[in-house]
């Protein structure tokens, strides 16, 4: 019996859809957990300070902030060493493979962008949440794609996955230029040495983690306190982790992106999904959607991504500057379109920075993210499932 379970989760575990379900599965407990009896035990504790430190030395922050800030570094960590070998020896490595998806991706944060805009244009509060609908949640994405099995040609399996990871980077670059408070020199300056010694043990080809660990805590440590959120720390480290293209048989980069794959897909971000997810439902109505917050979310996701994606492609492809995937028609490349309109994560944790200091419209983030990313999951799926391969 233990062997037979043993079994079934390894098999669920494989499968490429497991993430995402996760993350789902955190989502609907999230919303059920804040809308009963437990609500004010979930967020009562999503907002309790925890201490991390020894005596004087160590940092205070909330349960939220600690899971958004560090373990949410973690995630930028693993994001950027996908972008990273992605870029070295990866679908991205090779310039007319990657036209396609990085012409995709433009489109794809530029045009929800620009409905988020023309929707909240008259207010300068909520026009900070322009950047939300701008990414994809490649779990989720992925995940839906899995499930449709050999509908899908592996080649559009490839175009979304480099086109959220295209995504991922246009969200790590919008969050360093413009979610970042004000900047202090002393810590800024920390950050500059930090990253340097990482970089020279990255010139010397260091492929032993824990230098870099270290050093990469201390990274972290600086960047909070330097005005740029936490999380760039993540990325900057992730930046110095060697990865040669003439080493076959081991690559620090590609040892630590398997080690910590698990602990980020199964663990990071359902915990993440579970602490930003919860809104409470009470009162809630069609009108609510109305508002200028969540519906400039629900048409940036639902409307912006789809026609971003396949008019900057269409065009592309017309143009001869890019190729359509391999067995790919035009329909199931739509769907695919419409599938990058499910944001979740990223456009959750974009929203928390876009709202900081303005917490009253979280609850409409969460609801134009789930909402948009629920109509982009079902419009996506059943136009696939209902287009002729041929």
């Amino acid at each position: 019996m233990i062997r037979y379970i043993t079994n079934s989760f390894k098999w669920f575990f494989k499968l490429e859809a497991a993430s995402g379900l996760m993350l789902l599965f955190a989502a609907i407990i999230a919303l059920i957990v804040s809308n009963s009896i437990f609500s004010d035990l979930y967020f009562t504790t999503l907002n309790k300070y925890l201490f991390i430190g020894i005596n004087n030395f160590g940092l205070k922050l909330s349960v939220v902030h600690w899971i958004n800030d560090a373990l949410m570094a973690v995630f930028f960590f693993f994001v950027t060493l996908e972008i990273k070998r992605e870029f070295i020896q990866g679908e991205l490595s090779n310039t007319k493979q990657a036209m396609l998806p990085i012409i995709a991706a433009i489109g794809g944060m530029l045009v929800p962008a620009l409905i988020y805009v023309f929707i909240n244009f008259n207010d300068a509060t909520t026009l900070n949440g322009w950047a939300i609908p701008s990414a994809t949640d490649i779990a989720f994405s992925l995940g839906v794609l899995s499930l449709l099995g050999s509908r899908v040609p592996l080649s559009l399996k490839v175009f979304l996955t480099a086109l959220a990871i295209i995504d991922d980077l246009g969200a790590i670059l919008i969050i360093a230029i413009f979610y970042s408070g004000d900047l202090n020199i002393k810590y800024l300056s920390l950050m500059l040495i930090s990253f340097i010694f990482l970089l020279t043990l990255n010139k010397f080809n260091v492929k032993k983690f824990l230098p870099y660990l270290v050093l990469g805590i201390f990274l972290w440590d600086f960047t909070h306190n330097s005005g740029i959120h936490a999380t760039i720390a993540g990325v900057l480290l992730a930046m110095t982790i060697p990865h040669r293209k003439k080493e076959k048989d081991f690559s620090l980069l590609i040892k630590i992106e398997h080690a910590i794959s698990p602990y980020v897909a199964f663990g990071i971000m359902p915990l993440f999904a579970f602490a930003n997810a919860g809104v409470s439902l009470e009162g809630l109505s069609f009108g609510t959607l109305l508002n200028k917050v969540p519906l400039g979310i629900l048409l940036g996701l639902f409307i912006g991504k789809q026609f971003g994606v396949f008019i900057f492609s269409y065009a592309s492809i017309k143009l001869k500057i890019a190729q359509m995937p391999n067995n790919a028609n035009w329909f199931n490349f739509y769907g695919v379109g419409v599938l990058t309109g499910i944001g979740f994560t990223m456009s959750l944790f974009v929203g928390n920075l876009a709202f900081v200091e303005n917490i009253q419209y979280m609850d409409g983030v969460k609801i134009g993210v789930l909402t948009g990313s629920l109509l982009s999951t079902l419009f996506g799926y059943f136009l696939i499932l209902l287009t002729p391969n041929k």
